[in-house]
């Protein structure tokens, strides 16, 4: 009985599932409200990396009639080209060289900032709480009652055998 009640419960918020994916569209276009875009990530991207040095797509395509110009001529002899020139070539391929790519990011300043401020910001609260919240430690936690209860079980000979007792030596009023 409950094996049909759960195919029966299956069933139904399966349809429901397929209707719901086939009119939501229709549902948010009718409310005004806009939805996000996908992303063809199957599309060539440029990326500056180490790992992967020959991006997919260059970094900008020619615009004006010089880089046009320029462009037409890297098609000849690169004999001929000055070194300027191969320089502008280079940068229509590519925003930083292996150097500049290599060069450490001055992010993690700002990652440790706010881990360090976060961690201040913990212990205030711990501190806060140590002070207000919690209750005040009872008092066989103080050092005056623990000398206390110590001599109280020597003086009843508690565990004599393996215990404290074992380890005083009454004799001389010291530990063994």
């Amino acid at each position: 009985m409950l094996h049909l009640t759960a195919g029966r419960v299956g069933g139904l918020v399966g349809r429901r599932a397929a209707v719901a994916l086939t009119t939501g569209s229709a549902r948010m276009a009718s409310q005004g409200q806009e939805v996000s875009g996908v992303t063809d990530l199957s599309k060539p991207t440029y990326k500056d990396s180490v790992i992967m040095p020959l991006p997919d797509k260059p970094f900008r395509y020619p615009e004006t009639d010089a880089e046009k110009s320029l462009k037409q001529k890297e098609k000849g002899p690169w004999g001929q080209l000055t070194k300027e020139e191969k320089l502008a070539l280079y940068r229509l391929s590519f925003n930083k060289t292996i150097p500049q790519t290599r060069q450490i990011s001055h992010h993690w300043k700002s990652v440790m900032g706010a881990f360090f401020f976060f961690l201040g910001l913990t212990g205030l609260l711990v501190w806060w709480q140590k002070v207000y919240v919690y209750p005040k430690p009872p008092r066989t936690f103080d050092e005056e009652w623990q000398a206390k209860q110590l001599k109280r079980m020597l003086d009843m000979r508690m565990n004599p055998v393996e215990g404290i007792s074992a380890q005083w030596d009454y004799e001389k009023g010291q530990w063994k």
